[in-house]
């Protein structure tokens, strides 16, 4: 999707997945431990491993390129790879997002960050400006509005987008996320409050505003009701296939007209060489993608 054709991110990711024809996301996470081995180096090379690695994030682009409309590059990933300057990790996780856009795709930046004032503002910065940034960036709203203004502000003038962490999708996340109020609201369903107040103000025409929400499907009840308390934010849903929800229960993330929902898969897409041991990796890879896509339109739509 152009980026000129749409200047406000959910308009755009709205349209891309109409033209698609799938709300769905695939992450890229290009974990060394779990790489096919045409994509390990032999050596101690750290060199050709980033080039290994790099060839092996085009490689699933263009397979999942005709079934998704966006894909999440997780930057934790690229930050852990070595190499020599100027062509580090960084470099191809730059690289990645300017590819993924030459196919098309939007491109939501996985990187978690939150600060408050001036180290939140380098953060947004570096993410969220200039021509290699991604189209959207996920964010820490623990710190607060000054914790999340200063990416609004970055993302704002170039029309990219934000989706703050409210209802995750990890087991452990209730021992936090669920601590009540005296009145018996649970954290996550107020942060949800302040996401939705915040994001007000940031329509673009397809009614959602470019401030998102990141909403595990793991806990579809919980995503029911965050749903009800964010009625205009784009959900971004970790949680389907390798971290154990379904496709109904992605569904309790989108309003009735199956809109306003994007559902994320990694594992069990990039890597879906072991479950297809008969195909080719990156053969293996586009009929995952593929899968995906059917599995969640056909419970969305």
């Amino acid at each position: 999707m152009a980026r000129d054709e749409f200047d406000h991110f959910a308009d755009r990711l709205s349209a891309a997945i109409k033209e698609k024809g799938s709300p769905v996301c695939v992450g890229i996470d290009p974990n060394l431990s779990l790489l096919p081995k045409a994509c390990l180096c032999d050596s101690a090379d750290s060199a050709e491993q980033l080039e290994l690695v790099g060839q092996f994030c085009a490689d699933v682009l263009e397979a999942v390129a005709p079934y998704v409309p966006a894909v999440k590059p997780q930057i934790a990933y690229f930050e852990q790879l070595p190499g020599p300057e100027p062509f580090s990790g960084m470099a191809l996780y730059s690289a990645v997002i300017r590819a993924a856009r030459e196919l098309g795709l939007v491109v939501i930046g996985d990187a978690k960050r939150g600060d408050i004032g001036s180290t939140a503002g380098a953060y947004a910065a570096a993410h969220l400006t200039g021509e290699d940034a991604a189209d959207a960036v996920t964010v820490n709203g623990y710190f607060g509005l000054d914790g999340v203004a200063p990416f609004l502000d970055a993302a704002q003038p170039t029309g990219r987008g934000v989706f703050v962490l409210v209802r995750t999708s990890n087991p452990s996340a209730k021992q936090v996320q669920d601590f009540a109020d005296a009145q018996g609201r649970p954290f996550y369903e107020h942060l949800a409050g302040q996401v939705a107040n915040m994001g007000e103000t940031l329509l673009g025409r397809s009614g959602y505003s470019l401030l998102g929400a990141v909403v595990g499907a793991t806990y579809p009840d919980e995503a029911r009701r965050l749903r009800s308390i964010m009625p205009q934010q784009m959900f971004l849903v970790p949680g389907y296939g390798a971290q154990g929800a379904t496709a109904e229960d992605c569904t309790a993330a989108f309003h009735d007209d199956g809109t306003g929902a994007i559902v994320n898969a990694s594992r069990s897409v990039i890597y879906a060489h072991n479950r297809y041991p008969n195909l080719e990796w990156k053969q293996a890879v586009a009929q995952a993608a593929k899968e995906f896509a059917k599995d969640v339109a056909l419970a969305v739509y």
